[in-house]
């Protein structure tokens, strides 16, 4: 008897749980083994533009003023383009064919996992999330900032507590989006993406205008 009342109690449980995750499942499009699983929201645009926004960072818009004036000359800096270009191609190359070969989510953290075990694939993982990150979007909040307040700063450079405070403030507006609803991060990721493409394309156009007028057109404009 007492076995017979232990095995009614456990189903009885097991029914229980199977009832709740239905109802959570319900209408929310949870998998077909009752699963409780996040609804997709982002679209192959919203994809696109996160990889692109990712790849084709801020800091093309500060770093070719410093290639500029250490390589001392036009050519020279094409070359270092040229030659960091190709860098990145081949470790993009290397990025596909990591993809296809090991088919695990976690980027990084997955194929130091698969490569090397789980505690150099902890270690990376740490580094990107405590240090790597952070200061990388410090440094790209500081850019816009310094890009926002110039204007009203023609003659000197924009005072260094007002910049701090614009990316600290601009940072916790990004974060806000982000944990609020992903559909406001994946249109702020769009606009941010169009405006970038937008801003290279104006910026390559230019260049590009300039280098076939030849050497004599800064001299034609002065």
């Amino acid at each position: 008897m007492e076995d017979e009342a232990l095995n009614k109690d456990v189903k009885q449980r097991k029914d229980s749980l199977k009832s709740a995750k239905d109802e959570a499942n319900g209408g929310d499009g949870g998998g077909d083994g009752g699963d409780i699983v996040l609804k997709p929201k982002m679209t192959l645009v919203n994809g696109i533009t996160v990889i692109v926004g990712s790849i084709i960072g801020s800091g093309i818009f500060v770093s070719p003023t410093g290639v500029l004036i250490n390589t001392g000359s036009v050519n020279m800096s094409l070359i270092v383009w040229i030659l960091s270009g190709l860098f990145s191609m081949v470790g993009a190359y290397c990025y596909a064919e990591l993809g296809t070969m090991i088919k695990k989510s976690g980027a990084d953290y997955a194929y130091i996992m698969e490569t090397f075990g789980p505690f150099l694939a902890f270690i990376r993982l740490w580094i990107e999330c405590m240090i790597v990150r952070p200061c990388s979007q410090a440094i790209v909040a500081l850019t816009f900032s310094v890009y926002v307040l110039k204007p009203f700063f023609p003659e000197c450079q924009p005072p260094e507590d007002a910049a701090r405070l614009l990316a600290v403030c601009c940072i916790l507006v990004l974060t806000f989006i982000n944990c609020w609803d992903v559909k406001w991060a994946t249109a702020v990721q769009d606009i941010f993406t169009y405006a970038k493409l937008l801003a290279l394309f104006i910026i390559i156009g230019a260049g590009a205008y300039y280098l076939f007028q030849g050497p004599d057109i800064l001299t034609r404009i002065a």
